[in-house]
């Protein structure tokens, strides 16, 4: 008999170790003694007791699940309300809630690139908008990251449909894309703007209306924007927002909304609360940015090389693989949990840690934070 079918996992699994990127999870209990810079809770809204006690009653009136595919008997009045709220808060016409923000950028992209359409996506795009090109029918080409003249070059070369991808804010180094630039490279052409709001919803535009909202594009008919709840909204899912006729496309032709269960009540109840609770406290998102800033400030002051933030993400380079898992775990050791973000998850090759600037931070936790990042790169 041969040897086992899967000897080629034990040597990818060695190549990992010999090049220093295994990861492993880490299961954090409820009661976490670290000052979380790592995760994406923007706002701050994840433990806020409006948001759970939302979470706790939806399941005690729904149940622990949405029972079925939404196409079925997953939809519930709790998500038609949520839909309606906010498409109307980010100011777009109609909203179709999923299970995942990764499963809404899957659908957008697949159901809106037919075949014999283009999609052009930006070299620095999310790995969910990825894939979604890769499923797709249509011919995806892949222009350089943030370059209105490059998607205008790439959008020359068709005749048909075609959509052009983009992340609005960049997960990695927390930059923002061009949208009126782009925008203007669609309209050239007759293309429609695909954009994903993950790391703008609740941080960027009037009281975190999203960056869309900030740059005059929510709402116009060529632009759909896709956006997870499990964010600033400190719950679970995601949505697609866009024209009421796309919206209703998708409801028909986008595979991760037939064929999958929909987001369970819980989710929803605590995404709706958030999503309220942000319309009482748009503070929170202006606090959420001035984080943001200053992070940067103070570790660029120390010598740090750190990439400015346009919404909430602060990057802050390492000078290899080993060093970047090193530091985060000095990091951790000393009571600070930040991100780690290596090859291949970033597309430039380049080793960073990735710090979360949250709303609810106080002064001295942003104090505390600086510190223990610098002592831990010494």
């Amino acid at each position: 008999m041969s040897g086992s079918p899967f000897e080629w996992i034990d040597e990818q699994a060695r190549a990992r170790h010999r090049a220093g990127l295994v990861r492993t999870l880490r299961p954090r209990p409820a009661d976490s003694p670290l000052l979380d810079l790592a995760g994406n809770d923007y706002l701050g809204l994840a433990r806020h007791p409006e948001v759970t006690e939302a979470a706790a009653s939806a399941a005690r009136a729904w149940g622990a699940g949405a029972t079925g595919s939404r196409l079925v008997s997953g939809s519930t009045e709790l998500h038609a309300e949520l839909e309606r709220e906010l498409a109307e808060f980010c100011g777009f016409e109609s909203a179709l809630v999923f299970s995942s923000g990764y499963a809404a950028n899957l659908a957008a992209v697949t159901a809106l690139a037919p075949h014999g359409s283009l999609v052009v996506s930006d070299a620095g795009n999310h790995a969910s908008l990825i894939d979604g090109c890769r499923l797709a029918r249509g011919t995806t080409q892949v222009v350089a990251h943030a370059d209105p003249e490059a998607v205008r070059k790439a959008l020359g070369t068709h005749a048909g449909v075609a959509v052009v991808v983009s992340d609005t804010v960049f997960s990695v180094d927390g930059d923002a894309a061009p949208l009126t630039g782009l925008a203007a490279a669609c309209r050239e052409y007759g293309a429609a703007l695909l954009v994903d709001d993950a790391h703008g919803l609740g941080v960027l535009g009037e009281g975190g209306r999203g960056a869309p909202h900030a740059v005059g594009l929510a709402g116009a008919p060529d632009v759909v924007t896709t956006v997870t709840l499990s964010k600033s909204l400190g719950s679970q899912g995601g949505a697609v927002l866009g024209p009421a006729h796309v919206i209703d496309h998708l409801v028909n032709a986008a595979r991760t909304f037939i064929f999958d269960t929909g987001l369970a009540p819980a989710a929803v109840g605590a995404a709706l609360a958030a999503l309220r609770l942000l319309r009482r406290e748009p503070e929170r998102a202006t606090r959420a940015r001035a984080v943001a800033t200053t992070l940067h400030e103070r570790l660029t002051a120390e010598g740090l090389e750190a990439v400015r933030p346009d919404a909430a993400v602060v990057s802050v380079r390492a000078p290899s693989p080993e060093r970047a898992v090193r530091w985060a775990a000095d990091c951790r050791e000393a009571g600070l949990a930040v991100g780690c973000f290596r090859p291949p998850s970033v597309p430039d090759g380049i080793s960073r840690l990735r710090l979360t600037a949250r709303a609810d931070l106080t002064d001295g936790q942003l104090d505390r934070a600086v510190r223990l990042i610098i002592e831990a790169r010494r």
